[in-house]
């Protein structure tokens, strides 16, 4: 569910360094030469190779790491650690599991020799969602100084907001949910021959929305429902009787076409009630629910006569 605003300094850094210079590295991690070895790891190199090829970043096959320099700092990483680095950044919070489906077509072994990478050099860190363990899942996200890495090399477009930091335990694991969405709508909208561009949270759209709206009460704007809703619509958001509606996930793509194309996703809970599911349904939202809700969730749409489909994913 769409949290509060709770303030304007989320975090959207956008640095525009040049790139750094590459080299091949020292041999500074000796116990990480088999990226496979390990309980349930692959034995043989060539099962590495069943890794996914799809970032920018280069082929997430190779296991040679290269050195790259950041201010004061060097960063010994692999393709596939840095592409770990920007889909943590992406969503904020990424679950391991989650991650070595979606990132390491379930290579484990060489997901837990990434990670230990990266949290060993400071560029990221795994915390665990709730104290109880029942209730707990283990996740990944970046530092302050993982965010700057990403930004100061230029490893995502600069309109993609990248995040750091695990702000809200509470919602830990709703936010860690929408990595795993994203990858069920991304599939669907790239077997329609469309391409992904770039990834929205709401924690984004808040901000421009909030930012633009306290410029305005700084200027004592008389009108200032109007004016809300004018920059809602600037930012292609809906509004409900008055109130603006804001997804937990946008998504934006080109479609086969070659046009540029957008779908706002939201990630229902058993916490809603009537009047959540109707405001995302006149927004126009996709509402998408954990499977062993959407069942009570439906209950409550048939109950309240609500037009729309609840996906389970």
């Amino acid at each position: 569910m769409s949290r509060g605003f709770d303030s304007f300094d989320l975090d959207d850094f956008r640095y525009a360094l040049p790139d750094s210079r590459r080299e091949r590295p020292p041999r500074e991690y000796p116990e990480e030469r088999e990226p496979n070895r390990g309980a349930g790891g692959a034995s043989n190199p060539k099962e590495v190779r069943e890794l996914p090829k799809t970032s920018p970043v280069g082929d997430l096959r190779e296991l040679t790491r290269t050195v790259h320099r950041d201010r004061e700092r060097t960063y010994s990483l692999r393709n596939s650690e840095i592409h770990t680095l920007i889909e943590a950044g992406k969503f904020r919070v990424v679950g391991d599991d989650d991650l070595a489906k979606f990132a390491y077509a379930h290579d484990r072994a060489r997901m837990d020799t990434d990670i230990r990478n990266l949290v060993r050099q400071g560029l990221a860190e795994q915390r665990n969602t709730s104290p109880f363990k029942n209730e707990s899942r283990q996740v990944l996200t970046l530092t302050r100084r993982g965010q700057r890495f990403i930004r100061h090399h230029d490893f995502v477009p600069e309109d993609q907001a990248i995040y750091s930091g695990f702000v809200k335990p509470k919602e830990a694991n709703h936010d860690a949910d929408l990595y795993r969405l994203y990858q069920k709508v991304a599939d669907d909208i790239e077997r329609k021959g469309g391409r992904v561009l770039r990834v929205s949270l709401d924690y984004e759209l808040k901000q421009k929305l909030y930012k633009k709206l306290s410029e305005a009460q700084a200027h004592n704007d008389a009108r200032l429902d109007l004016k809300k809703q004018i920059l809602a619509r600037e930012l292609q958001l809906p509004v409900v009787q008055g109130k603006v509606i804001l997804p937990d996930m946008r998504i934006e793509y080109e479609t086969q076409e070659g046009e540029r194309a957008r779908v706002d996703v939201e990630l229902a809970t058993d916490h809603y009630h009537g009047n959540h599911l109707v405001e995302k349904a006149r927004a126009g939202f996709q509402i998408y629910a954990r499977a062993q809700e959407a069942a009570g969730l439906r209950r409550i749409r048939d109950e309240r006569e609500i037009t729309t489909a609840i996906l389970s994913f």
